[in-house]
């Protein structure tokens, strides 16, 4: 069952941010190089991911270092979810957004964002205990991340490890949770004259349930390298 969300970001500044074409995400810089300050250097978080606004709930617990940069930590959620990544997205922590900076950022009166190819999760989160991220500003993926544990480094682990998670990802361009919700009606129900177009579209094996753990934690372990 569904439960929908109530706008984080609304007006021209939202509108300003849904103009912007998605080439652009796919377009930054894959790596980036930072260096680990002795601020950031060692330890790392346990941290959850929960879509909002969804029952029963799709999940993501990962183990990062705390030195990956916000840009990294992206790629490590659309691997550990399930997302192509086919969309512009950013981050809300400690009262900033933390995404691709503009000169335009504060023409509506805002902050500019924090780039997030250079600001690390040690630097923002070491006061908090969850931040968000937002996915496709059309769909509008709103993400919880809390931050379950603080642990110690581990220099023998991969940078970010996927270790568990339940619920299968919604396909993009869905409509957001109303179309997710409506498309899995539509699946459950033969007989709607949508239904075999859905079949198409999604393959016959689509089990909004199924979450392959081992096939994702691959793909989040090789996602950035040591």
């Amino acid at each position: 069952m569904a439960s929908f969300p109530i706008p984080f970001l609304s007006g021209p500044a939202g509108a300003w941010r849904c103009a912007w074409s998605a080439s652009s995400a796919r377009n930054r810089p894959r790596y980036c190089n930072h260096e680990h300050t002795a601020k950031n250097a060692g330890g790392r978080l346990r941290l959850k991911i929960s879509l909002d606004s969804w029952e029963p709930a799709i999940w993501r617990r990962v183990e990062v270092d705390k030195d990956l940069t916000f840009w990294e930590f992206h790629r490590v959620i659309q691997e550990a979810m399930g997302w192509d990544d086919d969309h512009l997205h950013e981050f809300r922590a400690a009262g900033r957004v933390v995404g691709m900076p503009s000169l335009d950022d504060n023409m509506f009166g805002g902050q500019p964002a924090l780039p997030e190819d250079t600001t690390t999760l040690g630097e923002l989160l070491a006061r908090q205990r969850k931040f968000r991220y937002w996915y496709d500003f059309g769909d509008d993926w709103w993400h919880t991340i809390a931050i379950e544990t603080r642990l110690p480094p581990d220099p023998a682990a991969p940078r970010a490890v996927l270790v568990a998670g339940e619920g299968a990802c919604p396909p993009e361009d869905c409509g957001g949770v109303y179309g997710y919700a409506n498309l899995l009606d539509v699946l459950k129900d033969p007989e709607h004259e949508d239904h075999e177009e859905m079949i198409e579209w999604l393959g016959d094996d689509f089990d909004p349930n199924r979450f392959d753990l081992p096939t994702h934690a691959q793909r989040v372990s090789q996602v950035v390298a040591r």
